[in-house]
């Protein structure tokens, strides 16, 4: 696993999210050409929420840091992880 997959998916656990797949598109040339032609976007890991492209690992951790991706996982059904966090933190 890269470091940049590593980030997204420790992005991922930080705010609860468990349902996602992974597919190691390094091993296959064609597949990791034919990924970043379909999104237009040149690096990867690439991130899709619910099917949905994103972006990649900075795309990603910067909606982490500034409260998008909260907001983002909310419409997809999603609580995340941190909100709680935050509330015990508050009653400590």
């Amino acid at each position: 696993l890269c470091g940049f997959s590593n980030a997204v998916v420790q992005i991922l656990r930080l705010h609860g999210v468990e349902d996602y797949r992974a597919h190691d598109v390094l091993q296959d040339p064609d597949l990791r050409q034919g990924i970043k032609n379909y999104s237009n976007w040149p690096t990867i890991p690439q991130v899709y929420l619910n099917g949905e492209f994103v972006g990649g690992c900075d795309i990603l951790l910067q909606m982490h840091q500034n409260g998008d991706l909260v907001e983002e996982l909310k419409k997809l059904g999603i609580r995340s992880a941190l909100l709680d966090a935050e509330k015990d933190q508050e009653k400590k």
